[in-house]
């Protein structure tokens, strides 16, 4: 069997090196989220993802190793919003108020990335097959950073209820509710999910 040889620079058509090579993995997750979840992630083939940003394979090998790598790295994006927003909290006791600007924050991030969770409801499966330890450790680590923000005794035992139940909102109304409220914008449904949270977090 032939294999493919590593894919240079020069195939990838780059710029300038870092910022180009940056540039080129994100296209190539943007175009993969298309077509897991449109097609599934078990219906498109590295082909088709590289038919669809005119690159070849060899391209995409640059990037990444396999197609689970792809399914993988898309997955990962849904970290980035409660991870910046927990590094953001240090050491310092959460006031109901910080917490509800840091939801705030994730709100906008989680938004910008509705389709994922689309594309996540669509392929369940195969999200559930990826099993990787760097994965596990990184949800394991954001558990632990909410869970020791929670577990604050200087704060009012009422207040952290209220946090806990406040990214419950968050979570369910986008991610667990998968195309429930596709027919509303983002604008809509970002709007009545702060509306929810401030009556959580004023009790």
């Amino acid at each position: 069997m032939t294999q493919t040889a590593p894919a240079t620079a020069q195939d990838l058509d780059l710029e300038s090196p870092e910022a180009a090579s940056v540039n080129t993995r994100e296209r190539i997750l943007d175009a993969a989220l298309d077509l897991f979840t449109e097609q599934g992630f078990d219906g498109t083939s590295l082909r088709q993802i590289a038919e669809q940003l005119g690159v070849t394979k060899a391209a995409l090998y640059y990037h990444f190793t396999s197609k689970d790598d792809i399914l993988l790295a898309l997955h990962m994006r849904l970290h980035e919003a409660g991870r910046d927003a927990l590094v953001q909290m240090g050491d310092e006791p959460v006031t109901l108020e910080q917490w509800g600007t840091l939801l705030d924050q994730v709100v906008d991030q989680m938004l910008a990335q509705r389709k994922l969770f689309l594309m996540h409801e669509r392929n369940q499966a195969a999200l559930e097959k990826l099993h990787r330890k760097d994965h596990d450790a990184e949800h394991e680590d954001i558990q632990n950073q909410f869970r020791r923000v929670l577990a604050d005794e200087r704060v009012p035992l009422r207040d952290r209820v209220k946090m806990a139940a406040s990214v419950g909102i968050v979570f369910s109304g986008l991610l667990l509710s998968g195309e429930a409220f596709a027919d509303s914008s983002n604008e809509e449904l970002g709007t009545m999910l702060r509306d929810i949270i401030r009556d959580v977090l004023r009790g």
